[in-house]
């Protein structure tokens, strides 16, 4: 299996480009679906997720190309040369592939889509999408595995604008609906609707194509459908999480290193609370410099939606936290399960103790190199980080859950001063 080496790490000095959003790609390769044509989309990052919704697409029917100096070019076919079923060998893989339910209802009028797998944190049900969707007039069933969704009896009727109260302000749930309600019949409102800047990216691109949105990136997004839309070309907004990855890596090592295009508008909760631990960041010409030098100090932390700590901050806080000066809690308030790396982190010598949806952290001067596993794209990510500060070789085992996240995490830690490698 695949897995990363690490060493400990002196000081990281340099400067390294974060790179296209996963989490926002995902969903602009997604949206192409809704126009016939070629959309050309810049600054995708070279990570497995995005090759994972590259097959997918082509299983739908479209065609995806790989341009040099991160574009993707994808032509979407004519609504009868669409084939409206997600298979269960791709969508297990990934679970943002939920994502396409939404454009080829609204574009097809039926849909076939396999039950999603993805990371292994916890139950996450996918009723919100469903719950969404249902307002705008579709019927779903589920059967061997697959949710089965329609418009109309005949399953090519047209999707009727609605009013849409999200339970919860779901990302991919808002993306979904966000998508469906473009084409669909009459105004649409999304209620509690997710305010990432992800979505703000996706509505962007959806406007550049000829959609009708307001509201996007504040809870009410409200949505005048239109008859079609056009192809278009638009550039993926920077990673947050790998900016906020990078950040943690000098909070461990120390150093001074720039993020270029990071953005700090788009993280602005995590940056304070990266401050409160010795973390200087401020937002320069090029991108967010990162500095910091001495032991870090502990805070608590909470994880909220957007614009609250996101989850996927969560693994590199709790460890950092771990060879910072104090006691820290970290509560996990979105995804029941995700603390499953800390018994990973026990085998290098932390002190962390889990209570329920608490993890109480005290730090030590010194983590301890050894084997552990990644359970997960940010987990693995933070077992690599905590090899920087770890006595002797740490091995990540499982560097294939990274990739999926990560444009060569190694290769950039490596270009900062760090021992990492790949193998």
């Amino acid at each position: 299996m695949s897995s990363f080496l690490v060493e400990p790490s002196e000081a990281l000095h340099g400067t390294i480009r974060v790179g296209g959003a996963k989490n926002s790609a995902l969903k602009l390769m997604a949206a192409c679906l809704l126009a016939e044509g070629p959309h050309r989309l810049r600054n995708v990052p070279l990570i497995t997720d995005v090759e994972i919704m590259s097959d997918m697409l082509t299983a739908l029917g479209a065609s995806v190309t790989r341009l040099p100096d991160g574009e993707l070019l994808v032509d979407s076919p004519a609504p009868g040369d669409l084939v409206p079923e997600a298979p269960y060998e791709l969508v297990e893989r990934m679970r943002a592939s939920i994502v396409v339910l939404g454009p080829l209802l609204t574009r097809c009028g039926h849909a076939r889509v396999s039950l999603p797998g993805g990371d292994d944190f916890g139950h996450r049900p996918i009723d919100f999408h469903l719950s969404a969707l249902g307002t705008m007039g579709a019927e779903f069933e589920t059967e061997h595995g697959y949710v089965v969704g329609r418009v109309g009896e005949d399953g090519k009727g047209r999707l009727i604008g609605g009013r849409v109260v999200l339970e919860y302000p779901s990302h991919t749930a808002t993306d979904n609906a966000l998508m469906a309600a473009v084409l669909a019949k009459g105004t649409t409102v999304i209620e509690n609707a997710a305010r990432e800047p992800e979505v703000c990216d996706l509505a962007a691109f959806l406007t550049s194509m000829g959609a009708s949105i307001r509201g996007a990136g504040t809870s009410r997004i409200e949505v005048e459908g239109v008859g079609e839309l056009r192809a278009a070309d638009h550039s993926v907004i920077p990673d947050r999480v790998v900016a906020a990855t990078y950040a943690a890596a000098v909070g461990l090592a120390g150093g001074h290193v720039v993020l270029e295009d990071a953005r700090a508008d788009h993280m602005e909760m995590l940056l304070r609370k990266l401050g409160s631990m010795g973390v200087q960041i401020d937002q320069g010409p090029d991108g967010l410099e990162v500095v910091a030098d001495g032991r870090l100090r502990s805070a608590d932390v909470a994880t909220l939606p957007y614009p609250g700590v996101a989850t996927d901050y969560k693994p590199l806080l709790v460890t950092m936290l771990t060879v910072a000066e104090g006691v820290g809690i970290v509560t996990e308030n979105l995804f029941f399960g995700r603390f499953r790396y800390v018994d990973e982190l026990r085998r290098m010598g932390a002190d962390v103790r889990t209570e329920g949806h608490h993890v109480v952290v005290r730090g030590v001067p010194r983590l301890s190199g050894a084997q552990v596993q990644a359970m997960d794209i940010r987990a693995g990510a933070a077992l690599v980080l905590a090899g920087l500060v770890a006595e002797g070789r740490t091995e990540v085992i499982g560097a294939h859950h990274v990739d999926r996240g990560y444009e060569d995490l190694a290769g950039g830690l490596r270009s900062l001063g760090a021992h990492v490698t790949r193998q």
